[in-house]
């Protein structure tokens, strides 16, 4: 079983980043060196639908991209969820070593080229997410079963979450 965490940029940074806006009018929050060319591959920009889950949910499959990062931007999202693990030894998914994150839907996510993730949970409601990622290799997307994992949230005052 694993619950779900506040967001914690530290925790998560060896999957990824968290993407959040800047703090004052004016600034800008760079994140163009997670979308660096990939030779070979073409940058990809498109529009998820993402079922509303129903929790606990149990995951079964994981994924990864090993050859570019996958950036996430929340559209009208309330909250949501990501779940990643590291690689064992041997390059499979570690899920006895999974965190998941309780993300609002002001903050987005970059996994970083190779990451083992579940694909993203929308609480709440269906939700939509931008999606940047360079593509075109044959294995751009390559999934992995896991023993099943029971995901779950912990009330907002647990968390200390706003929601």
């Amino acid at each position: 079983m694993i619950v779900a965490g506040r967001p914690d940029a530290e925790a998560f940074a060896p999957f990824g980043a968290l993407i959040d806006a800047p703090a004052r009018a004016g600034e800008r929050a760079m994140y163009g060196d997670w979308l660096v060319p990939v030779p070979g591959l073409a940058l990809q920009f498109h529009l998820n639908r993402v079922a509303r889950a129903t929790l606990p949910l149990v995951l079964e499959q994981v994924e990864r991209h090993p050859h570019a990062a996958q950036v996430f931007l929340p559209v009208g999202v309330s909250r949501y969820l990501v779940t990643v693990m590291p690689s064992d030894d041997g390059g499979a998914p570690a899920p006895d070593r999974s965190l998941s994150f309780l993300l609002p839907g002001t903050t987005g996510v970059v996994y970083r080229p190779g990451a083992w993730h579940a694909g993203i949970t929308a609480l709440d409601s269906d939700a939509s997410f931008a999606v940047l990622m360079w593509r075109g290799a044959a294995d751009d997307d390559v999934f992995a079963p896991i023993a099943p994992l029971m995901l779950h949230v912990v009330p907002a005052a647990h968390t200390g979450t706003d929601r």
